[in-house]
């Protein structure tokens, strides 16, 4: 009874010792089915890839955009001289972008102030070959911007200090708002190199009167801004006020100076920068007002009367009368008058006397050139 009892049991330990004994190797054959389909299809990826040898999978960066890596795109690229004028900007964008102001007032890198010399033309610049003796050897510590007649294009070669100088123009009328637009616009263009301390306004017919050395000293090391500013009590002066530009400019507050200015930084970022006197000139001064004989003269006498000298340093001969100055020609140009002008005044630098009053004079004709550079060695300093 017992041996039959036990014999289904028995039977069924060895079917379950059976089982035990095959589950392992079910398990194994089936580990090792996965395994040559991982390592097919490892092997497959990899001849696939290779034809492209991994650049399909890199990002590239898109086109025009250069990670700043190198020192030429560092800060130098936006802060130094820009080797083409030219750009599509708006005045209104050109004007908010100069007017920046770095808030740390130690530069990362070392500056040289430079003197931006801004000419002011209709056309060409016929005494070009004066002003090319004048600058030869102090590169790096000036900077040329010509404003022309739109769709003037000068003939320079390129080994002139004046080739590529010139910037987006628009048309500029004596006497009107539109002259003032174009000084602002050589301002702002001239102020995108942060290196450029102070700035000159010149005409074509400007010459010279001293060496580059003397004029950039006699600028860089000054505190003060040579802007002319006078209160004319007559008919030229405050007969040409308009009450309508009160409250923000009083008849008091009314100035008369000379167009031809030389300002420093912070100067001329306010100049470009205004916004409370440009609109009552532009919109009140018009006619025999001559807007650019009143603005920045007013402007600067009410916002920044102590850092300008209230004197120009471009000579300009009035004596002859009229509405413009007297223009000198070939046989006016003598070795007497260059002295009278460079040493014949008398005038105050930073508050002390002295006999280097202009830098500069005007109206100069083209044909005056030859016996400019006959002279200016001797008189002029200028070889």
């Amino acid at each position: 009874m017992q041996g039959r009892i036990l014999l289904p049991e028995d039977g069924k330990d060895s079917s379950q010792r059976s089982q035990t004994r095959a589950f392992p190797s079910n398990i194994f054959k089936l580990l090792v089915l996965f395994l040559v389909l991982g390592i097919g299809f490892f092997s497959l990826s990899i001849s696939m890839t290779r034809p492209f040898h991994f650049k399909s999978i890199v990002v590239q960066s898109p086109t025009g955009f250069n990670p700043p890596i190198d020192e030429q795109s560092g800060v130098r690229k936006w802060a130094g001289p820009r080797s083409r004028l030219m750009h599509n900007m708006s005045d209104e964008e050109l004007f908010w972008l100069a007017s920046f102001v770095p808030q740390v007032r130690k530069y990362p890198f070392k500056r040289v102030p430079k003197v931006a010399f801004m000419f002011l033309t209709r056309g060409p610049l016929p005494l070009a070959p004066l002003w090319e003796k004048f600058f030869k050897g102090h590169e790096g510590l000036y900077s040329i911007y010509v404003h022309s007649m739109p769709g003037f294009r000068p003939g320079f070669l390129p080994s002139s200090v004046f080739y590529g100088r010139q910037i987006p123009s628009r048309e500029a009328q004596w006497g009107k708002i539109t002259m003032c637009d174009a000084e602002r616009r050589l301002l702002a263009n001239a102020l995108l190199d942060l290196s450029n301390e102070r700035f000159i306004l010149l005409s074509e017919s400007c010459i010279p009167l001293h060496s580059f050395r003397v004029v950039y000293n006699y600028l860089v090391k000054s505190w003060q801004s040579y802007v002319g500013s006078y209160d004319d009590h007559g008919p030229f002066g405050r007969g040409r006020y308009n009450s309508s530009m009160a409250p923000e400019i009083n008849l008091t507050q009314w100035r008369k100076g000379s167009q031809w200015f030389e300002v420093d930084r912070r100067l001329a970022i306010s100049m470009i920068s205004d916004t409370k006197y440009y609109p009552k000139f532009k919109r009140f001064c018009r006619g025999a007002c001559y807007v650019d004989e009143h603005y920045f003269p007013t402007m600067l006498t009410i916002e920044s009367p102590q850092r300008i000298a209230r004197r120009s340093i471009t000579w300009v001969d009035w004596s002859r009368g009229g509405p413009h100055p007297a223009t000198y020609g070939k046989k006016d140009v003598t070795e007497e008058l260059l002295h009278r002008l460079v040493h014949g005044h008398k005038c105050s630098y930073d508050a002390h006397d002295s006999r280097v009053c202009f830098l500069f004079a005007r109206k100069f004709s083209p044909n005056a050139l030859d016996p400019l550079l006959k002279l200016a060695p001797s008189a002029l300093g200028i070889k």
